[in-house]
């Protein structure tokens, strides 16, 4: 970047120093650091704006409300929604997910309708609709991968037979749900949603009250964002999704603040995934009529302050433009993917080039447990990575693998970081023979 180190001083946790050394921090995959802007904004909302939000006439309860209404717009225009109203709040990418698995899975998948997800998923997009199936007596089907990390999407190409009809398509008529990852949280793949979805028709709605009305038709599209959006500029309207979730802990923004997009007049179909206050219009002991979309996916008191963060985030991305990102972070990957791969002792798992790929790069040390890896970084390096299976069970599984380690890069990562990481690695292989 034109002026990283000015940048890295936007991060006071960057700042540490970890048993003496400088702290090296490549656990971005599983949470960003937060800019002074991102931290000033959610102390900002409890020191001068803090109160209920829908509820109050008062200054504060509008004030708050408006904070929280104007993040919701700045979302639908950063993900290029049709509406704000498509927006919905909630907790992370795993409550979204959840949400639709309930509230759309429960009543309109049936049995013998088939669910298709990918080997590569985290858990959040695989274990509601491996519950769903066993649930309503669906089938659940995994799109296999490569040997380089990527989908097997074309006709004939997976040899899996559990992830493909007799004809060789990966959907067929009984597909009722399509649930994907844009980008792999372990082997740093971004697939090629728009491609997949080609030839999958959008979503249509017959006439009728519920999602249990609807007919066989077309599947529902969702895609766990989670580890995209802090890397890739999204348009939700062009991937041909129905649904998309991420996190907002992911992209510098508080951990509480996470955001589910949807069709609108998908949503309007769906029941509520939760009850109580904010999400009706009136109740009474005859019955309750439930408040518009977003609202009635939106139960009680919201993470108000977090979700200000996630507003000041946004900014603090387009303030630094998505292809400087863009530019520091691949060029970043670069450089570590073609050192690791002349240690001969390392194995990486997925694409060897930054071709479709975001900086997020899992491997092994051959004879070193992953768990021995991070310690002996983190000890004697200051240098924070992931060790374990980053709750992508089923992919560890399908790579031979118990677990892995994950060093994953963001904008505010260096060259000489990664320089010290690469001596650190041949340190550790020298101490462990």
């Amino acid at each position: 970047m034109s002026d990283q180190q000015k940048t890295r001083k936007d991060f006071p946790l960057l700042q540490r120093r970890i048993n003496g050394k400088p702290l090296i921090y490549f656990d971005n995959a599983a949470t960003s650091q937060k800019p002074q802007k991102v931290i000033d904004a959610v102390s900002g909302f409890y020191q001068n704006h803090n109160a209920n939000i829908h509820r109050g006439i008062h200054t504060l309860a509008e004030e708050a409300t408006d904070i929280y209404e104007n993040v919701r717009n700045q979302v639908a225009k950063y993900i290029n929604a049709n509406s704000p109203e498509e927006v919905i709040f909630v907790r992370n990418t795993t409550e979204a997910l959840n949400l639709v698995a309930y509230s759309f899975g429960r009543p309109s998948v049936l049995k013998k309708d088939e669910i298709v997800t990918t080997i590569m998923e985290h858990h959040s997009n695989f274990l509601p609709w491996r519950e769903l199936a066993l649930e309503n007596g669906a089938a659940l089907k995994a799109i296999d991968i490569d040997n380089g990390g990527r989908l097997m999407i074309k006709t004939g190409e997976n040899k899996n037979e559990d992830t493909k009809n007799k004809k060789g398509r990966i959907f067929n008529h009984g597909t009722k749900i399509i649930a994907l990852t844009q980008a792999s949280n372990v082997l740093g793949t971004v697939n090629p949603i728009k491609e997949i979805l080609s030839s999958v028709p959008p979503y249509t709605l017959n006439a009728g009250s519920s999602p249990r009305t609807q007919s066989r038709g077309y599947p529902l599209v969702v895609v766990d964002g989670a580890q995209a959006v802090p890397h890739l500029r999204v348009n939700v309207r062009e991937l041909g999704c129905d649904f998309y979730a991420f996190s907002g802990h992911k992209m510098f923004a508080p951990m509480g603040a996470g955001v589910l997009w949807g069709r609108r007049e998908i949503l309007e179909l769906m029941p509520p995934f939760l009850f109580g206050g904010g999400m009706i219009k009136n109740v009474s002991l005859a019955g309750a009529e439930y408040a518009e979309v977003p609202a009635k996916f939106e139960a009680g008191t919201p993470s108000v302050a977090d979700v200000a963060g996630l507003g000041a985030a946004i900014e603090y991305l387009e303030e630094i433009g998505y292809e400087e990102i863009a530019n520091c972070e691949l060029s970043n990957c670069e450089l570590l993917l073609g050192e690791l791969q002349k240690i001969p002792e390392v194995t990486i798992y997925g694409p060897k080039t930054t071709k479709d790929r975001v900086a997020t790069i899992s491997f092994n040390v051959r004879d070193i447990h992953p768990h021995d890896v991070a310690q002996f970084l983190n000890d004697n390096y200051g240098i924070a990575v992931r060790a374990g299976q980053h709750c992508a069970g089923p992919l560890h599984e399908r790579l031979g693998i118990p677990a892995s380690v994950r060093a994953s890069l963001a904008f505010y990562n260096t060259e000489g970081e990664i320089r010290v990481f690469l001596t650190a690695i041949k340190d550790l292989i020298r101490v462990f023979k």
